[in-house]
Formats: C-alpha cells, sequence, structure tokens
C-alpha cells in the first residue's frame, strides 16, 4: 500500500487536532458514562476498538482491499497496538473512579513523558531548560495527584500508568510517521485489541439494559476510530511541535463534560495543576519551535 507524504498544511492540521481532541473528550465521558451504569470496563474497551475496527475498515477497505493488512514494519505496529489498547485499559478503569478533569490533567504530563522517552528511544537531544521544564511539569502531576494526602485515590495508579503506556504508544507513532499508512495503523491497532480482547469480554459480558446504553455503545467505537484517524492525519499536515499544544483544551472540554454530564466541578487542585502541567508544557513547544 502507498504511503502518503507528509504535506505542509498547518492550519488544516491544527482544526483536525482539535476535532480529535474533541472526539477523544467524547471517548473519555462515553467511557466513565458507560462504567457508571453497570456495564464492565473490559467490555467497554472492547466495545471501543470493535467499533473502531468497523468503522475504519467500512472507510478504507473497500478503496484498498485486503492491502490495508499489510505492514511495512509488523512489529512495530504490534507495539504500537498494544500499547493503545494497554492505555486505555489503565485509563477506563481510572475514569470509573475518579473525575474526568483528574485524568485529564494527568495525561497532560504526556508532553513530558515523551520528552523524556525521545532521549534514549528516539535520539533526540534534549537540553537543561527543557529539562526543568519536565521537572515543572511532574510538579504539577504531583499538585494533581497529590500524593501528600490522605484521601488518595488508589485508582490515580491507573491513570498513572496510562499516561506512560500512551506516551510509548505516540513514541511508536513518530517511529512510524512515513513509514505506515493512516488505515494501516487503523486497522492494526484496533483489530489487534479486537482480538486480545474478545475472550475476556464474553466472559465478563452484560447486556446493555437501555436505549441509552446502546447508544453510547455504539457511538463510542465511532469516537475512538474518526478521533484516531483525525489525529493521524493531522500529524501527516503539520508538524507535532505544532499540534502538541492542542491536547491542552481538553482540560476546558473536559470540564464541560464533567459539569453537565457528571455533575462534578474541577477543584482547585486540578485546575491549578493543570494550569503547571500547561504552562511546562507550552514553554517546551515554544522552544521546540526555537530550535526549528
Amino acid at each position: 500500500m502507498s504511503v502518503k507524504p507528509r504535506e505542509n498544511r498547518t492550519a488544516a492540521g491544527i482544526l483536525m487536532m482539535l476535532l480529535a481532541v474533541v472526539l477523544f473528550t467524547c471517548i473519555d465521558t462515553s467511557a466513565k458514562w458507560l462504567s457508571l451504569s453497570g456495564l464492565p470496563v473490559i467490555q467497554i474497551v472492547f466495545v471501543r476498538y470493535a467499533g473502531h475496527l468497523v468503522y475504519s475498515a467500512l472507510i478504507y477497505a473497500p478503496q484498498e482491499g485486503l492491502r490495508v493488512l499489510r505492514s511495512n514494519a509488523p512489529a512495530k505496529q504490534f507495539l504500537r497496538s498494544l500499547f493503545l489498547f494497554s492505555s486505555t485499559i489503565c485509563n477506563f478503569m481510572a475514569l470509573k473512579f475518579l473525575p474526568i478533569t483528574v485524568t485529564t490533567s494527568i495525561s497532560f504530563a504526556q508532553p513530558i513523558v515523551i520528552t523524556l522517552l525521545a532521549i534514549p528511544l528516539l535520539g533526540e537531544r534534549v537540553g537543561l531548560r527543557r529539562i526543568i521544564a519536565v521537572c515543572v511539569g511532574f510538579l504539577g502531576v504531583l499538585v494533581v495527584v497529590q500524593p501528600w494526602g490522605a484521601e488518595i485515590h488508589p485508582a490515580m495508579g491507573f491513570s498513572l500508568a496510562a499516561l506512560c503506556i500512551a506516551s510509548m504508544y505516540f513514541i511508536m507513532t513518530r517511529m512510524l510517521a512515513g513509514i505506515e499508512s493512516n488505515a494501516t495503523q487503523q486497522i492494526w491497532a484496533s483489530g489487534l485489541a479486537t482480538l486480545a480482547l474478545a475472550p475476556f469480554a464474553a466472559m465478563d459480558w452484560v447486556w446493555p439494559e437501555t436505549t441509552t446504553q446502546w447508544i453510547v455503545l455504539f457511538a463510542i467505537g465511532g469516537f475512538g476510530g474518526f478521533g484516531h484517524i483525525a489525529a493521524t492525519t493531522a500529524h501527516r499536515w503539520a508538524d507535532a511541535s505544532i499540534l502538541a499544544p492542542m491536547i491542552y483544551s481538553q482540560i476546558f472540554l473536559a470540564a464541560v463534560a464533567g459539569i453537565l454530564v457528571f455533575s462534578t466541578w474541577p477543584t482547585v487542585w486540578t485546575l491549578g495543576g493543570g494550569l503547571i502541567i500547561i504552562g511546562s508544557g507550552l514553554y517546551i513547544w515554544q522552544r521546540e519551535r526555537r530550535a526549528q
């Protein structure tokens, strides 16, 4: 399968990334609502990827046929897929117990973790100022998690695990840029997750009891499929350093979702820690742009 080259379409890339962030927020909101309604987390994760697979197949299979399954780097593609659905499991487990604004704020440390991982794994050079910004961002994570507090929730461990594993997913995505097509990446990521999770979902399956549950179950796969298609397309149209700050719009989207859907308001600690993380991430982004 031919791999489309990178294009210089910065404005379109930014808009596409913003669309992806909106859809990612819809994934988290749907997952939290479904888990609170009584459906098992493993079933929600399975449906999310099964729907992702169906939507991706409907989009790409008519054009590419079985060629969509052919990977130019199967080992890396397998690892990327493994990291993606493993991070989703951890994130959905955290969402079952934590406010969506807390999990979102912790996830904002991804650019910081990716920066550290990029040194040994991608061979990138990182200066002292960026290291300091990374440390400041880590302080922001501590403000959100509050490990010194007596009421720290164990589910924050799932959120931190999701942060680290998702960072590895983006590292692998960078490795595969220009090597794999969008179609192959979507089919592999959703297909492997669907196959791996199917037996476990079947053992713990609970049939939805309401029409709303059915609607949200069908929708979550679409949010995942179109969200990742949009994000992958955005990274082909614009530099990752330009797109990185777009993820920070999710803190406001998550706050709105938390208020409207779950009647939960973000705490001062969550907002304060989120602002620290965002500030450090924006500083790293600015330094990257100057370096380029």
